[in-house]
């Protein structure tokens, strides 16, 4: 890992687990770093979704320009 300084240990756990994952250590070093970028992603979307819809105005207007949700169907049920 050129430019990168890490402690043996951390360096042992990171070759433990890139061959356990049948990858060399760079290839899986590159992996991980495409999953954190991915849940870092996920992370905001979930985080800007909760902020849009916590706002009553944008639901309605969503709802307004796509419909709203769909009212659910009941069927009778026997006591």
């Amino acid at each position: 890992m050129a430019g990168i300084e890490i402690d043996d240990t951390t360096a042992d756990a990171l070759r433990a687990l890139a061959d356990a994952a049948g990858l060399p250590l760079d290839a899986y070093l590159a992996q991980v770093a495409e999953e954190k970028r991915r849940e870092r992603a996920l992370a905001e979307g979930a985080e800007i979704f909760r902020q849009v819809t916590s706002d009553p105005e944008t639901v309605t207007a969503f709802d307004a320009e796509y419909g709203g949700p769909a009212a659910a169907q009941h069927a009778p049920q026997a006591a």
